[in-house]
This record gives structure tokens, sequence and C-alpha cells, in this order.
């Protein structure tokens, strides 16, 4: 370990010392930092002596469960809609954001990568391709509708699109060859094995989005909660960060 993160996480821990111990904290959190977290928890367990319990999912229907009354610790999900919980009363205090995160193309692994470096070459991508696939309720798959409409082809790629659940990320049915080519957020590609990142959206079209930590209103474990909060926003975390493909949010 490196001094400068030793003595980030020694510091840590003395700041836990007189805290809860043992506390479980439930976390609903957003497909896109999942593989991040997934690498992160261990190390806050082993600090803390606390545990988390995730729930992944899309922002949007993270945001829906909560918003039905959901209990929550802590939220991760995009900033827009951390904030519409903060006005609704549903999470409390204000936001921490952590990460920003752009959106992708996938292809599968060991296949041509098509061209996508301006706009007009990604339109003439999705026109060529024999079919693609995005998450229908997902954050990206909601731009992409949109987008589609804008760029004027989405009559044309109607009958080739995949909507997908979920359930099936967009780079695991590339991966699995149900589509030639994925669209999601890079984060959700990186992880998969059997698909391979073709680039980022084209500046000009891309989107660019901030995922933020809240705390539920409805929280059980609020210091426990605050703790996670501030080890996902330290030194030590930034790194695990930027090699699932998230950038800093700041």
């Amino acid at each position: 370990m490196k001094t400068g993160s030793m003595f980030v996480a020694i510091g840590f821990a003395v700041a836990l010392a007189s805290g809860a111990q043992g506390a479980e904290i439930r976390v609903l959190s957003s497909n896109a930092v999942k593989t991040a977290l997934e690498e992160l928890a261990p190390r806050f367990e082993k600090a803390t002596e606390h545990k988390l319990a995730f729930t992944f999912g899309t922002a949007v229907g993270l945001k829906s469960d909560i918003e039905k009354g959901a209990t929550v610790d802590v939220a991760i999900l995009t900033a827009s809609a951390v904030d519409d919980l903060l006005k609704q009363g549903k999470l409390a205090g204000s936001r921490t954001d952590l990460v920003r995160s752009n959106s992708g193309m996938a292809v599968r692994k060991g296949a041509p990568k098509p061209d996508i470096s301006t706009t007009e070459a990604f339109k003439r991508t999705l026109l060529e391709a024999k079919s693609i696939a995005y998450v229908e309720q997902g954050g990206t798959g909601i731009y992409l509708k949109g987008l589609l409409e804008r760029l004027g082809i989405a009559d044309e790629v109607k009958s080739k699109t995949k909507l997908l659940p979920s359930t099936n990320p967009a780079a695991q049915a590339v991966a699995n060859g149900e589509a030639e080519i994925g669209m999601t957020q890079i984060s959700e590609i990186l992880p998969y094995a059997g698909a391979e990142l073709v680039g980022p959206l084209p500046a000009e079209i891309q989107l660019y989005t901030v995922f933020s930590a809240g705390t539920g209103t409805n929280a059980k474990e609020h210091d426990a909660a605050k703790t996670l909060i501030k080890f996902l926003t330290s030194p030590d975390a930034a790194p695990v960060f930027k090699a699932k493909g998230l950038e800093p949010a700041r």
C-alpha cells in the first residue's frame, strides 16, 4: 500500500472507531457503478465491520421503488434522480456526486469495430447494422430513443432494434450473440469479456451522466450510510472507479 493510501485508510478506520459497529447498510444502486461497488465493498466492510446489502437496477426503476416506499440507507442514482427524490422528501440531506459516466457502443469480442468517430459515422453504422440492442427503461435507453428521433433514423432502425429488460444488459446481449451492436454506459460494457468497447458516442451526441449518492429519509442506519458515502468519495476509491470506466464527477 502506498504511504498516502495507508494514511487515508488508517485515518478512516480511526474516524470510525467511535461509531456504531456491525450495521447492515441497504444500498440501492444503478447498474452503471455495479462492478466498482462490488470491488470496493469488501474493503469497506473490512475497515468498518459494517455489511452492505446491494440492490442493483436501472436508475429509473430504483427511483420508482424509492418513491413507492422502498427502505434505503444509501441511494446511488443519476444526479437528476437524486435531486428529484430530495425534493420529494424521499432522500434526506444533500446530494453527493460520486462519478461521471459516458455512453458507448459495444460489439461482440473479435468482431470488426465500426466507425463511430463522428455523428454521421455513428448514423451510418446504425443504419448498416443487422441488429441493435439497448435496455428500454435504462437512462441510456430513454436517451437513445430521443436521439434516434433527432437523427432522423428512428423509423429505419426500429425493426432491427431489440429493446432489452434491465436483467439483460446490452453488453451481455452482444456477448451472447443476441445483437450485433449494443449501446449503454461504458462502465456497463467493460465487465463483459465477450463484448468489446467500440468507443464512446461522438462528443456532440454524448450522454454524460453524473451518478450521485443520497441517504434515505427512512434509513435505518443514518450514521453508517454517511460513512459509506464518505468512503466512496475518498482517494482510495477513485482508482477503482477509474478502472471501471468512470470519471471523477468534479
